[in-house]
């Protein structure tokens, strides 16, 4: 004879996580959990933000990975950043430009449009090229003061939430974990 069929405890679906814990929260655990320290990883972060405001596209790969592995910080979660960070950037750009070629004391700052700087790149001139040059260059230094206190202020917010963070990952969860006993103590 057949033995009955066993029956099949009926599967739920994996609890559905919010946006905000898949894409910000989840990653920061992980990679706490890959040995990042605190303060590695709220200057990874806070870097991250930097490299992706830089008012050049195209820079951001290159500046982050460079500061990245310079200063020996996680690449990846630094270009993830930077890379998230391209929405503000786009919305800077032309801020950044205008206030780059006032700085430079063009005459045209004022009415430097992305069309002009279009037309531009489509037919070029001195005084176009002039006005982008100087635009660019003012647009980088801008950025480079601008992104000193920010970068520090990020730095200094991030640091306590990562640390309390980490602290939280550290303790044994009682449902799943056993906590592990202390040496030259029976468990």
């Amino acid at each position: 004879m057949l033995a009955p069929p066993v029956p099949i405890p009926p599967t739920t679906p994996p609890p559905t996580t919010s946006w905000f814990r898949r894409t910000l929260l989840e990653p920061v655990q992980r990679l706490l959990k890959q040995g990042l320290t605190p303060d590695q990883l709220a200057l990874t972060l806070a870097l991250g933000v930097a490299c992706g405001l830089v008012p050049m596209p195209g820079m951001t790969t290159l500046l982050a990975t460079t500061l990245a592995w310079r200063l020996r910080l996680n690449v990846a979660a630094m270009l993830l950043l930077g890379h998230l960070t391209t929405p503000l950037q786009v919305l800077l750009f032309l801020p950044f430009f205008r206030w780059g070629a006032r700085l430079f004391h063009h005459s045209a700052a004022a009415s430097l449009s992305l069309a002009q700087i279009r037309h531009q790149f489509l037919h070029p001139s001195v005084d176009g090229l002039a006005l982008l040059w100087r635009a660019s260059l003012g647009a980088l230094l801008i950025w480079a003061v601008a992104m000193v206190p920010l970068t520090f202020l990020l730095y200094r917010g991030l640091r306590p939430v990562l640390e309390r963070l980490l602290t939280r990952l550290r303790k044994p969860n009682p449902v799943t974990e056993k906590p592990v006993p202390e040496e030259g103590v029976p468990g």
